[in-house]
């Protein structure tokens, strides 16, 4: 009866923090030497040092969820301080907040994603049971 229960405790101790911090920086959240990207936002099949297989990582649609929340929280009060404090132009206020959001979120994707694929990896979620 205890070989078919299958528990987050079956899985090796592995660092949350280590792994989200290699995954931010878009390493393998094992060894942390080689990308978990081959692209902007494409997976690798694996690791080229360690050979941690990525296949079955599943981030879908969690960093683009992730970067429109933070995006958002940050830029609709600071909108709305410059607005009031500084009244620019409507055409000077939009391109500066577009370009702002824009850049922000080109800038987080990769990087949420990564931490995703990290914090799967840490809690052995999907495919990264024991033996990843």
């Amino acid at each position: 009866m205890q070989s078919e229960q299958t528990s987050l405790t079956d899985t090796p101790e592995r660092s949350m923090r280590t792994a989200l911090l290699r995954g931010w920086r878009r390493k393998c959240p094992r060894c942390g030497n080689s990308h978990v990207l081959k692209g902007y936002l494409k997976l690798a099949d694996s690791c080229s040092v360690c050979k941690l297989d990525y296949t079955h990582a599943r981030a879908d649609d969690g960093p683009a969820y992730l970067t429109i929340l933070l995006v958002g929280h940050l830029m609709a009060p600071l909108l709305h301080v410059v607005f009031v404090e500084f009244r620019p132009e409507p055409l000077v206020l939009f391109t500066i907040f577009a370009v702002g959001c824009v850049g922000l979120s080109l800038y987080l994707l990769p990087r949420f994603k990564g931490a995703i694929v990290g914090f799967q990896w840490a809690r052995g979620m999907g495919g990264f049971g024991r033996h990843g």
